[in-house]
């Protein structure tokens, strides 16, 4: 029995549509605006949701435009309103919407629509990626995904200048046209060909640190670069390092010039503690509506945690956590010590047998070896990460990290 939740602020109405829907043989419940339905919603994940435009406290097209946002417009929705525009309902279905039905509503014309909006239930769904548009009441992030919005009106092109912790990927995942390909140039390890950019077309190409493109990949960039206008791409690229460290970290200066044509000054992490419960809830939400982890939900402990923790990381690393934590939560609510203990890392055996009975300079060494291993390990191996957290820049953190002996597993990479 399919499960059909009905949103209007107008009592007769909900009644007359939940007598018709139960004599069809439909599972009805009934909310009367958008607070209820956001309950109803979440509590019972309806089949289809018969949505009305014009309510009291959030009207319809904003709900809808919350929920695809948010990842949870994975159910099929009819707009209903009495006093609808051509342009309205081409808005409606722009964000998500299956239909639209004109008020009063007919029974065989509602009744087909539900029919219709069931069946296309049925198919499957391309995943929505979780963007910054879902976060209504953070004002950095409303303001961010503002700024985002008006300098793509006018340029293909743009360079996130990310504080620590970045943002990069919610920010790209912001600008990209609904449906359209992803093209992550810091994953493509070959040379970029012309099919690639063709399949891509209309889509976005995205790049999360400059710092760590190899030479191969600065030259599929300058490739992108040239012929987004040709293929209709839109291009995102960020670094946290100035114009002076990514030269020094070898990045290619007159590319380097083109793309910081359009910049934008991006917050990370470290500035926006105070909204790192919210998009960790966010985040969560998206990944069980995705069904990629079981149903889930953080305490306000567990919140409160993770907004203290430093993430060095950035958007990237907090995902990963969150998803960790729903994964390994063997019950619903996830506790603060689960926090604490996912993310605390245990001490290392080699710093607490440091010797202290060595010559300055070998003491010196040795204490570097240990210091440089332990955070190459927290950071899996990402020296864009390590640069940052030990404040050297690539080039001379690669010569010290020779020096002690160190691997970085990554000898093949060009610098």
């Amino acid at each position: 029995m399919s499960k059909i939740l009905v949103v209007d602020d107008e009592v007769g109405i909900r009644e007359l549509l939940s007598e018709i829907l139960r004599d069809e043989g439909y599972d009805v419940q009934l909310a009367e605006h958008a607070a209820a339905a956001r309950e109803a919603r979440n509590a019972a994940r309806p089949d289809l949701v018969l949505l009305d435009i014009w309510m009291p406290d959030t009207d319809g097209i904003t709900l809808l435009k919350e929920w695809s946002a948010a990842g949870q417009l994975n159910m099929p929705v009819v707009m209903m309103s009495g006093h609808g525009t051509i342009d309205t309902a081409v808005e409606a279905t722009r964000i998500g919407a299956q239909d639209f039905l004109e008020k009063p509503i007919a029974l065989q014309k509602l009744l087909s629509a539900v029919k219709r909006a069931l069946q296309k239930a049925a198919l499957p769904v391309a995943r929505a990626e979780l963007t910054l548009a879902a976060f209504t009441r953070a004002a950095p992030l409303r303001d961010l995904k503002r700024r985002l919005d008006q300098v793509a009106a006018k340029s293909r092109v743009l360079l996130l200048k990310s504080g620590t912790g970045s943002l990069a990927e919610l920010c790209a995942r912001s600008l990209q046209a609904p449906g359209k390909a992803w093209l992550d140039l810091s994953n493509h390890g070959q040379p970029l060909a012309l099919e690639v950019l063709e399949k891509a077309a209309g889509g976005m190409i995205f790049a999360s640190e400059l710092a760590a493109l190899s030479r191969l990949q600065q030259k599929n960039l300058a490739f992108a670069l040239d012929r987004l206008e040709k293929y209709d791409l839109h291009l995102v690229v960020a670094s946290v390092h100035g114009a002076a460290g990514l030269s020094a970290a070898g990045f290619d200066e007159a590319l380097l010039r083109r793309l910081a044509e359009v910049s934008l000054g991006a917050p990370g992490l470290s500035e926006l503690k105070d909204e790192v419960p919210d998009i960790a809830a966010q985040i969560l939400t998206h990944l069980v509506e995705a069904g990629e982890v079981p149903l889930r939900r953080l305490s306000t402990a567990a919140l409160n945690a993770l907004r203290n923790q430093h993430w060095a990381g950035g958007y990237a690393e907090l995902r990963n956590a969150v998803r960790s934590l729903a994964l390994g939560s063997l019950e619903e609510e996830i506790a603060p010590e689960e926090v604490a203990s996912l993310l605390t890392p245990p001490p290392s055996a080699a710093a607490q047998v440091l010797p202290l009975d060595l010559p300055l300079r070998e003491a010196r060494e040795a204490f570097e070896r240990v210091y440089f291993e332990h955070h190459l390990k927290i950071e899996g191996g990402n020296m864009t990460r390590l640069a940052e957290k030990t404040g050297l820049e690539r080039t001379h953190l690669y010569r010290k990290l020779k020096a002690l002996g160190i691997a970085t597993g990554r000898k093949g990479e060009e610098q």
